[in-house]
């Protein structure tokens, strides 16, 4: 059975929303060699529709000489859950349609790893359904006021366990979070 590790740049006051704010802090090595990590014990990537639609016209077009994660996101198979989208176009794409855990239990089964970046509201779903087995967290030194938490008002309290810590350049905190023991 495959991993599903989720991972999320978050500002200190748990905003993921559109991280453009990211591109004021170094993406060094060290960072590069952990999210690298991330991608390389994974066979999939898991989708919620909005992080599709931005990912794919990004990331279709790049090459490993644009950036070398650019093979991983278009030779890798993509999944996008979705209750509106009929069908994907970007390269090795399937709408499994709407989110449904089950599906996603089956989808662990197929795979080695799943790997799952943004997709604030699949997120939220997969970890109230224990199905997100490492959080990675990329915590920037920057509040901003507003926009998309990844746990917004009125979400059900979740106890994680923080397995991995590592400080970056500039700052940035990768915190890696499994579910805690009962």
């Amino acid at each position: 059975m495959g991993s599903l590790k989720v991972h999320e740049f978050i500002s200190l006051d748990g905003v993921i929303e559109a991280p453009v704010w990211t591109a004021d802090y170094p993406f060094g090595p060290q960072m590069m060699e952990a999210v690298g990590g991330l991608t390389a014990t994974s066979d999939a990537i898991l989708l919620g529709r909005h992080t599709y639609e931005m990912f794919a016209p990004a990331w279709s077009t790049r090459t490993a000489e644009d950036d070398p994660g650019a093979p991983f996101f278009n030779e890798t198979a993509k999944y996008v859950v979705s209750a509106t989208l009929e069908k994907a176009d970007w390269n090795n794409s399937t709408v499994l349609g709407p989110y449904d855990p089950e599906a996603v239990r089956e989808l662990k089964q197929r795979t080695q790893g799943i790997y799952v970046s943004g997709s604030a509201t699949l997120v939220r779903a997969l970890l109230a359904d224990g199905l997100v087995d490492e959080l990675h967290l990329f915590l920037y030194p920057v509040t901003l006021g507003q926009g998309q938490r990844l746990f917004p008002e009125g979400t059900d309290g979740q106890k994680l366990a923080l397995t991995t810590c590592e400080r970056f350049e500039g700052g940035v905190a990768h915190l890696v979070y499994g579910a805690a023991a009962d």
